[in-house]
């Protein structure tokens, strides 16, 4: 019952953020937006029928998660559609999908852990998404991860982590000794040499992360993570050395100063808004989070600093920090070994990539062009992200 209230207030101060946001872009315009307020009836509309489905047909399970992604759903549409309405409109159509495909999981997926036994199905789907993108992929932004298919564009490494995950979970729950982590380091290691020949830095930070994670999960002996750290710096090494790209990259987080104009211009652009922005931001609409190069999906993080202010800043980062730790409640409190890795995994997978983009946007670390989950602009983002987050939300039902 005390949980059942808890699940109430957010959900309230849900639909107030909502309606604070949209009715601010609503008095923004003149005439006022009455489409301002049509999006805050929908993406209420739409958390809320979430909600009542997972709570009415699957009492048993986490009711924050959906609550979570929603509160981030507010805030990442209100920024796009404050930004460029057509992608706002467009980020809805994907959040619907996402949702749909979230409540789909949980409905109709059976047991998670009668899943295990496509290992193999895995590790061939996993290779195939990972290796698309170098032979068929476009450049954009400096990596060659995307890949178009008439008129859809998608990046095959942000569905590939997925399959690779479930491989990872598949491979390693039955650990006994070294032998049986030869496969899967190699499957990793090929996974990371193709994001390297993509040049795609930050998927490569994404899936050191939750594979590492993974892996200390498993065998609890910190003498692996170790050593995986040091093969993952003399990697990097590596890759510095042969890549321009990535000596661009390290150049413009060691100084962005240097060329503030030309090579320097995002990160210096994302600092000064931040900066400029203080601890309570200029107010919705009073910033120019424009003035950033692909602010939409790469670089929100900095247009909502610059307009919330750094305290909501720090607010998102703690509620990721939240829906980190009740992804991983998940886990602890099943007892089918593979349900348990997933559940580490969709969860290190999430938390790797709000570090890795929060810390590139700060300049923390080398920028890297990832989306901030559900926040960002970006449709295959979107769909992985909610996929893992379906799963998790299956895995804790069944605990």
């Amino acid at each position: 019952m005390k949980s059942r209230r808890g699940e109430l207030r957010l959900l309230f101060m849900t639909y107030l953020l909502c309606f604070a946001i949209f009715g601010n872009l609503f008095v923004l315009k003149q005439p006022f937006d009455k489409g301002a307020l049509v999006m805050a009836l929908i993406i209420c509309l739409l958390f809320t029928y979430g909600y009542i489905i997972i709570r009415k047909f699957f009492p048993d399970g986490d009711k924050f998660i959906i609550i979570f992604t929603a509160i981030f759903s507010v805030i990442g549409i209100g920024m796009l559609y404050r930004l460029n309405t057509a992608l706002a409109i467009k980020q809805v159509v994907w959040y619907t999908l996402g949702m749909a495909g979230f409540i789909a999981l949980v409905v109709l997926l059976p047991d998670v852990k009668t899943f295990t036994k496509y290992k193999y199905l895995y590790l061939i789907i996993t290779l195939i998404l990972m290796s698309m993108a170098t032979f068929i992929g476009t450049e954009r932004g400096g990596a060659k991860n995307w890949v178009s298919l008439g008129p859809i564009g998608f990046q095959p490494s942000e569905l590939g982590k997925l399959f690779l995950i479930a491989y990872l979970a598949a491979a390693l729950k039955d650990y006994k000794d070294i032998k049986t982590l030869i496969q899967p380091a190699f499957i990793v290691m090929v996974s990371l040499g193709f994001m390297v020949l993509q040049r795609d830095l930050g998927s490569a930070l994404i899936f050191f992360g939750f594979s590492v994670t993974m892996l200390y999960i498993s065998t609890s002996k910190f003498k692996y993570v170790a050593v995986c750290l040091l093969l993952f710096l003399a990697g990097g090494f590596i890759s510095y050395k042969m890549f321009s790209h990535v000596q661009t990259r390290v150049d413009i987080w060691i100084n962005p100063w240097a060329d503030p104009t030309n090579k320097g211009y995002q990160l210096v652009e994302s600092l000064m808004a931040i900066a400029s922005g203080g601890f309570f931001g200029t107010g919705l609409g009073m910033g120019h989070p424009n003035f950033i190069p692909v602010v939409e999906s790469d670089f929100i993080f900095a247009a909502i600093c610059e307009e919330f202010g750094i305290f909501i800043g720090f607010g998102i980062i703690i509620l990721y920090f939240l829906l980190f730790y009740r992804c991983m409640r998940a886990a602890l409190y099943v007892e089918d070994k593979f349900s348990q890795l997933l559940a580490v995994g969709y969860s290190a997978m999430i938390a790797s990539q709000v570090l890795v983009i929060i810390g590139g946007v700060v300049g923390a670390i080398p920028l890297t062009g990832i989306t901030l989950p559900i926040i960002s602009y970006g449709g295959t983002s979107m769909f992985a992200t909610f996929f893992a987050l379906g799963i998790i939300q299956k895995i804790s039902e069944e605990g």
